[in-house]
């Protein structure tokens, strides 16, 4: 790896393991990186103390206020747009066919990442118990896969909602493309706006509640258990932090995210979701840690951009694609090193009636055991 600043002042960053402010003075211009993504990432990391990214920070009045003031409608519309309507040719340079933007999952490990994010989106059906007929709400939908996976392989009534207008004619085109219009509907929405006049049978949440803040959570998961019918199930697939007090990656890395990547966006460990789901009358029946998936998907990411930076640079101007270059590969070094995690979280709103479900007391639609998920057909 070589790198050239233009003064010594901007290699001081390195002598402290600030490799966030080295991030940021290279999408500013200030200091150049050449060499193979790989290894300016893992050098970069050798730079890190272990526990950097990962230790306490601490949290208080005016941190509640701050996530509070960020996330407010207007706020979380802008920001939503700021990361998602970059550009939809940038993204299709790097993701899968189906723009899938969250992680995949390898049943086996020599699947194509194409072939990955399918097995992802089948996983997230099959946790839901999805079968013909059920009304399916995916909150903060993306591009539309996991809509559209849900619709044409279980027979699923689906509803997704966004907040980026590319991404909803994106998935608008798609169902006419696909003739599943009546079956399959994306509504440009926020979540705080959704009508509660008829419950939900499933509800899949992929990749939104880093958006939604601290402060904002409670409220967030007391909406859903509003919008999920009783003994109906949810399915909550989101980064988590690596540690337990840090609302944001340290060693300067949360800074550059929040600066150029994801302004907004929060961590926080599965332990705080858990507790603030439960206090919302929601009860978590199921968990499962994807991180090394994650890892492995953002490299697929960042490995696709690195083979196409001219085309890249033609759809992106030079500050964003310096940007995702550090982003894609930084994060999957963070997932492997264990900074972040990323897990899926499946809960009920339990029915009260102690007859329904699989076995007494089961109050939900959920069997109680995981043979449903990994049995074949």
């Amino acid at each position: 790896m070589l790198l050239r600043a233009r003064s010594w002042r901007a290699l001081a960053p390195l002598l402290r393991g600030r490799i966030g402010r080295i991030a940021r003075d290279y999408v500013e211009g200030r200091v150049e990186l050449e060499g193979p993504m790989h290894r300016i990432i893992e050098l970069a990391g050798e730079l890190v103390p272990d526990t950097a990214p990962t230790a306490a920070s601490r949290a208080g009045p005016l941190d509640w206020l701050r996530s509070a003031w960020r996330h407010r409608p207007q706020r979380d519309a802008w920001q939503v747009r700021r990361h998602y309507d970059v550009s939809d040719a940038f993204y299709a340079l790097w993701l899968d066919p189906r723009r899938v933007y969250s992680c995949a999952y390898w049943a086996q490990p020599g699947l194509t990442l194409a072939q990955a994010q399918e097995a992802k989106l089948e996983l997230v059906c099959r946790k839901l118990l999805l079968r013909p007929g059920l009304r399916l709400l995916d909150i903060g939908a993306g591009w539309g896969a996991l809509l559209l996976w849900a619709a044409e392989h279980h027979g699923v009534q689906a509803t997704g909602i966004t907040l980026s207008r590319h991404q909803q004619a994106h998935v608008e085109r798609l169902i006419d493309e696909r003739g599943l219009r009546g079956r399959v509907q994306m509504r440009l929405l926020d979540w705080r706006d959704l009508p509660e006049d008829e419950p939900w049978d499933r509800i899949a949440s992929v990749g939104m509640f880093e958006h939604v803040g601290r402060a904002r959570l409670p409220a967030y998961f007391a909406k859903i258990r509003r919008l999920l019918a009783p003994g109906g199930l949810l399915l909550n697939h989101g980064i988590t932090a690596g540690g337990t007090r840090n609302a944001q990656l340290g060693a300067g890395i949360g800074d550059f995210v929040e600066r150029h990547i994801f302004p907004g966006g929060e961590l926080l460990h599965v332990s705080h979701v858990l507790r603030v789901m439960a206090e919302q009358g929601l009860e978590t029946v199921d968990m499962e840690n994807l991180r090394p998936h994650y890892a492995r998907t953002l490299w697929s990411w960042s490995d696709a951009l690195e083979a196409r930076l001219e085309a890249a640079r033609r759809v992106a101007d030079e500050r964003t694609l310096r940007a995702f270059r550090l982003y894609l590969a930084g994060s999957a070094m963070g997932f492997e090193r264990g900074w972040m995690a990323l897990h899926q979280l499946l809960a009920t709103r339990p029915s009260g009636r102690l007859g329904e479900g699989a076995l007494r007391g089961a109050q939900s639609a959920y069997p109680f055991n995981r043979q449903y998920v990994y049995s074949a057909g």
